[in-house]
């Protein structure tokens, strides 16, 4: 009975979405197209945006030439720089304070996913300052347009600059979770690869396989459309034509372009056809341990695929053919298999590993309820799992 009201919410709600104001960010792009975003705040009418970033980013002066652009356009900006990875109520809450002191009138997300979850949550409370964020938990409890928002994300892979959801911890219960309305999804997107090639190769590689999840995960759901599939396709090919290039070879341009353009592909295909349990059990990991999300994605999305079985055959012999290892192989299933070994052999060339350490087993319960109550009924997966198989998905990727 459980499944068939999963099943029957997540076939409302598709039907549902052909009505959703699902936008599409206006496109920046290009080396050094950060420089031509002052000129567009200053266009409407903004005199005053915050900025939310962290300290990292502060540190290595990246901001600076969007700095000098937007004083040159006369515009003020106060700065919110104290976000931390898995983002906080806490950080939300200050950076609020912030615009409303400073009067802001837009706001800016230069970042990784982190800030670009911080600032979405602050625009959630401009739009609607009479609830907190975890009364806006969820799906579709803001409904109200958000102020002129502007992402500039300087990894590539959250997708955050083209998708309706953000994602928040609490400190407190080591909860996290997202809040998803498709008022979130940004207003301009900034995609700049020279901002990009100062990362880290271990951060490419993990933001890299979060891109190359939230592709999969929309491609293999059951709300997929033929729009969804087509930019999944297109995200996953460059994704393995591309990341591989980027994590070894830092400085190579067209990569990192590559790498940027995939991450927004894959943020448009799962913003409107969603994710599923890769997800869901990562978000319980950064909950609880502060485990990056793309090192959770990575690590957990070939031991899902392999859990589906033969209900996603179909779409990851599909895969299998878009990256170009299909023809060696007969059948679908050999296809299927072939695509998850693809993946894997990806995260051991770029040293990834295969289990996620520091796992507590007494916290596994709690992490399976609140994954459970996640994905379940939004996520239109391919196999709806139950607590012991997800309770089999913790044991199986400790060390």
């Amino acid at each position: 009975m459980y499944k068939t009201f999963c099943r029957t919410y997540q076939h409302t709600l598709k039907l549902a979405s052909k009505w959703m104001n699902y936008r599409l960010p206006k496109v920046v792009e290009g080396k050094n197209s950060v420089l031509k975003l002052p000129e567009l705040v200053r266009k409407q009418g903004i005199h005053h945006v915050l900025i939310v970033t962290d300290q990292g980013i502060t540190a290595l002066g990246l901001m600076q030439p969007l700095l000098e652009g937007l004083h040159a356009q006369q515009i003020r900006y106060a700065i919110y720089d104290q976000t931390v990875p898995n983002p906080t109520i806490t950080n939300i809450e200050e950076a609020y304070e912030l615009y409303k002191q400073s009067h802001c009138e837009g706001i800016i997300a230069f970042g990784g996913g982190s800030p670009m979850d911080c600032a979405k949550g602050v625009a959630a409370r401009v739009a609607r300052p009479n609830l907190t964020i975890p009364q806006m938990k969820g799906l579709l409890k803001i409904r109200k347009e958000m102020p002129p928002f502007f992402a500039i994300p300087t990894t590539a892979g959250t997708g955050s600059e083209a998708t309706v959801a953000a994602v928040v911890s609490n400190s407190e219960t080591h909860e996290k979770y997202a809040l998803m309305d498709p008022v979130l999804i940004p207003h301009v997107a900034v995609l700049d690869p020279l901002l990009t090639v100062k990362l880290p190769p271990f951060i490419t590689a993990t933001t890299g396989m979060d891109a190359l999840t939230h592709a999969v995960e929309a491609y293999i759901g059951l709300s997929n459309t033929e729009e969804t599939r087509r930019y999944s396709r297109e995200a996953v090919t460059l994704i393995f034509d591309n990341l591989y290039t980027a994590y070894s070879d830092g400085e190579n341009m067209e990569a990192r372009k590559n790498m940027q353009k995939a991450s927004y592909l894959a943020g448009v295909a799962f913003t409107r056809a969603y994710v599923g349990n890769v997800h869901a059990i990562a978000h319980t990991l950064g909950g609880f341990y502060g485990v990056p999300h793309g090192l959770a994605n990575a690590v957990l999305l070939p031991y899902l695929l392999e859990f589906y079985g033969e209900t996603v055959h179909k779409p990851l012999a599909e895969l299998a053919d878009v990256i170009g290892i299909g023809a060696s192989y007969q059948s679908v299933a050999q296809k299927s298999t072939a695509f998850i070994e693809a993946i894997k052999q990806l995260n051991r060339d770029m040293h990834i590993p295969d289990k996620i350490e520091g796992i507590v087993n007494r916290d596994i319960p709690l992490m399976v309820e609140r994954a459970l109550k996640e994905a379940n009924p939004l996520y239109p997966v391919p196999k709806i799992m139950n607590k012991d198989e997800m309770f089999y998905i913790y044991q199986i990727i400790q060390p």
